[in-house]
Parts: C-alpha cells; sequence; structure tokens
C-alpha cells in the first residue's frame, strides 16, 4: 500500500511593529524550501496606533480565511508579533489550533523602549501593563501549546533583553547583535526548523495513536 505524501506543514508568520509580512522574506523562503507552507500576514496598520488586541483579531480573521476550520498550524511570531500570537491563543481560541507556538524576541514582559511612543500598543508593551498584567496572569493557559521562546542578550528593542523569554515552555539564547537580524541570522532560521520539525513529528505521533485506538 503507498502512503500519501503529507501536505506541507502551515506556519503563519506574525510580523512585529512598523514592519509587514516582508520582515519575513528570509525566513518564509528557508521553510518553503525545507517542505513547510508559511503564510505571513499583513496587519494593519503596524504603527503602533491600534491596539495588539485589535491586531489579534486581524490573525484570527486572516488564519479563518487562509486555512480550513480545524486545521491545525504553527504560530511565528517577532517582537510586537509574538504578544499578537499570544493573545490569539490566550483569548480568541487559538489554543485550539496552534501545535506550537513560537516568539522571537518578543516583549513578554515588556520593554522600556515602549516609553519612548504613547500610542495604544506602544502602551500595552510597556512593563506591567494592565495589557501584560492579564496575559501573564493566566499564563498557564499556555500550556496547552507547545511554546518556545528565542531571544537575544544584545537586544536594543527589548529592554531589558530577558523579557524575551516566556515563563512557559522552552527558551534559546542566540547572540545575535541586533533585533531585526533574528529574523535573518541561520542560527535563528535553523533553531526555528528544528522546532517546527519537532511539532511536525510529535503530531504524527498523536495521530498514529489514534489510529491504533480506533
Amino acid at each position: 500500500m503507498t502512503t500519501e505524501p503529507a501536505a506541507p506543514r502551515p506556519v503563519v508568520l506574525v510580523h512585529g511593529i512598523w514592519d509587514s509580512s516582508d520582515a519575513f522574506v528570509p525566513m518564509a523562503g528557508w521553510l518553503r524550501t525545507r517542505g513547510f507552507r508559511p503564510l505571513a500576514v499583513d496587519l494593519t496598520p503596524s504603527d503602533g496606533t491600534v491596539g495588539l488586541d485589535e491586531l489579534a483579531r486581524q490573525l484570527a480573521a486572516f488564519v479563518d480565511h487562509q486555512l480550513p476550520d480545524g486545521e491545525t498550524f504553527d504560530l511565528v511570531g517577532f517582537s510586537m508579533g509574538g504578544l499578537v500570537g499570544r493573545y490569539y491563543v490566550q483569548r480568541l481560541g487559538g489554543a485550539a489550533r496552534v501545535g506550537r507556538l513560537i516568539t522571537i524576541s518578543a516583549p513578554h514582559r515588556g520593554t522600556c523602549m515602549a516609553y519612548a511612543s504613547r500610542n495604544p500598543a506602544s502602551r500595552q508593551m510597556r512593563p506591567r501593563s494592565a495589557f501584560l498584567k492579564d496575559l501573564n496572569g493566566d499564563v498557564a493557559l499556555l500550556a496547552r501549546v507547545r511554546c518556545a521562546s528565542i531571544w537575544t542578550p544584545l537586544d536594543l528593542m527589548i529592554v531589558p533583553a530577558g523579557s524575551s523569554r516566556l515563563g512557559v515552555g522552552d527558551h534559546f539564547r542566540i547572540p545575535v547583535v541586533a533585533h531585526p537580524l533574528m529574523l535573518r541570522d541561520r542560527r535563528s532560521l535553523e533553531l526555528v526548523e528544528r522546532l517546527l520539525r519537532e511539532s511536525v513529528h510529535q503530531d504524527t505521533r498523536v495521530q498514529d495513536t489514534r489510529i491504533q485506538d480506533a
């Protein structure tokens, strides 16, 4: 009996502040040539004038439009996009569909750089903001999702840099010299690929177990 090749695994990519889906061109290309199906969302506007909760609703609409109901996918969020992804998982039902959540240089406990602006998203990304207290107050909800956070101690956008370590799951330190290079550095690309492959293998084992149980 022949086995049909597995369909490419969907990976939704969520960019950061002042960015667009173009920020993920290197990573999307890397993943595509390695058998994944990257889907990069464009959040608008991305200049901080719209709150992260509203951007998360845009992410939810993007997922509903791009993927069939109930299809599992993995989620990679960079910088502000990591918080947008978390809000989707924790507050908009994304935990039911996301197999793995990977955040890259995301200000999970805020960044002092956010004090430079008074726009809605920046206020939400300040340390001890009501938005972050809400998400971090029940971070255990993320236990339903395989989480990993990637960070660099040399980050000048996430201050302190350790704020990029999520309180659950695994965290990985890569000494990349600049915040935006986290999406292009080969070490980041290889690590994201490895984590996504682990997610695929774990889901395959779960499916095999269900078939045997049936």
